[in-house]
């Protein structure tokens, strides 16, 4: 794994969870809000409104993968799960709507109530979403104290080295070094203010 974009193979497994949720972070580009229209209203039950919207799927004990998303509902969430997680995964989820129907697609769905102060599920504590909830927490609190600011164009390349980070959090810095160099072969490094 190396912060680099392209195709992975599914997260996940025979008998391993992955777990799947998303969050809001900073605000959406000028132009994508609407004439008229307060950058911090919220719909109800739906998410802030004119936040970014970053999905992310965590293998527990494993490898993290993000994805900023224009919009956060069932059909964009669920293709883009469909597409990353093996199918003889266990999925665990909150609530929400938007991975409604998700557990037609994996071994097993299991979700915690989140609106209800259920945080782990009694019954079955390997039913959380608290592994994915804490690379959030790492996530914004990097976004916050150390970048402070990041375009949406830009999103992902940040989420990209979040990403390559905390996969490679039980690697020496040594190792870690070397599969990001190794990542950037073949790869001109330029960067141009349209793209």
């Amino acid at each position: 794994m190396a912060p680099a974009e392209g195709s992975e193979p599914p997260l996940g497994g025979e008998g391993k969870i992955v777990e799947a949720y998303e969050t809001y972070y900073g605000s959406i580009s000028e132009s994508r809000i609407k004439p008229g229209k307060g950058p911090r209203k919220t719909l109800k039950g739906k998410g802030p409104m004119y936040k970014r919207v970053v999905l992310s799927l965590v293998e527990r004990g494993g490898e993290v993968r993000s994805f900023h998303i224009p919009y956060a509902n069932k059909d964009s969430v669920l293709a883009i799960v469909k597409a990353n997680v093996s199918k003889e995964s266990r999925l665990m989820t909150d609530e929400g709507g938007n991975f409604k129907g998700a557990g037609a697609y994996f071994a097993e769905h299991g979700t915690v109530n989140h609106s209800k102060g259920e945080y782990v599920n009694r019954k079955r504590p390997s039913i959380h979403s608290n592994t994915i909830e804490s690379y959030f927490s790492i996530f914004k609190r990097g976004m916050r104290g150390v970048y402070q600011h990041c375009d949406e164009k830009h999103l992902h390349r940040y989420l990209a080295e979040f990403d390559f980070r905390y996969s490679t959090r039980e690697l020496s810095d040594e190792e870690r070094t070397i599969l990001a160099i190794k990542g950037g072969e073949g790869k001109r490094l330029t960067y141009h203010p349209a793209l």
